[in-house]
């Protein structure tokens, strides 16, 4: 049976054999094409739309211990604790001599890339207790010292003597504060490297 199709107004027409009835079927509507530019635009614009969808959804997905420490009445204390912390330089020297000891002690592979960060972090807060070092934000400093804090608090939310995953908060803390502060904690180390 060979069809031959033809286009009459809604409905499409098509003839079978000669012995049998002619068939009738409802066709959908034609839609207009468009020019070349309008689909390169409207694909160009949906896959912005896909792309910035996405990097919204990414940021919501944060792995569940990361929701957990930053969310935990640990890390609700050390954000508290910042602010005493740097309202006075000596208890912020303490805290970079705490730290500092509690750093030595974790294991490289617990921190893994937030090792020289963290470095920087505890210099940033030495720098900044001794009156060196004052161009950061206190938002910045606040995030730094809070995750510092933190490090050094027996009552995280996971013991550090639990092996295997007691540093796991304390990654996902100091990640933190590396992700919002990275571009101060650069701009420190450049300072650091010429020697101001």
């Amino acid at each position: 049976m060979a069809f031959d199709g033809r286009d009459f107004g809604e409905h499409e027409i098509a003839f079978s054999g000669a012995s049998e009835p002619a068939l009738i079927l409802p066709m959908a509507k034609a839609t207009p094409r468009k020019s070349a530019k309008k689909k390169t635009a409207r694909k160009s614009r949906n896959r912005k739309q896909r792309s910035a969808k996405s990097a919204a959804t990414r940021t919501d997905r944060r792995p569940a211990q990361e929701k957990a420490a930053i969310r935990s009445d640990a890390f609700a204390k050390a954000i508290l604790d910042a602010k005493s912390y740097t309202a006075d330089p000596e208890s912020l020297g303490e805290l970079f001599r705490e730290a500092s000891a509690k750093a030595a002690s974790i294991p490289k592979t617990a921190l893994n890339e937030l090792g020289p960060y963290l470095q920087a972090m505890l210099r940033l807060i030495r720098a900044y207790g001794r009156g060196d070092y004052q161009r950061i934000t206190r938002d910045a400093l606040l995030t730094i010292v809070a995750a510092v804090s933190y490090l050094v608090d027996p009552f995280d939310l996971i013991p550090d003597e639990v092996p295997f995953l007691g540093f796991v908060d304390d990654a996902t803390v100091i990640g933190f504060a590396v992700t919002r502060t990275k571009d101060t904690l650069d701009e420190f180390m450049l300072w650091e490297t010429r020697g101001e």
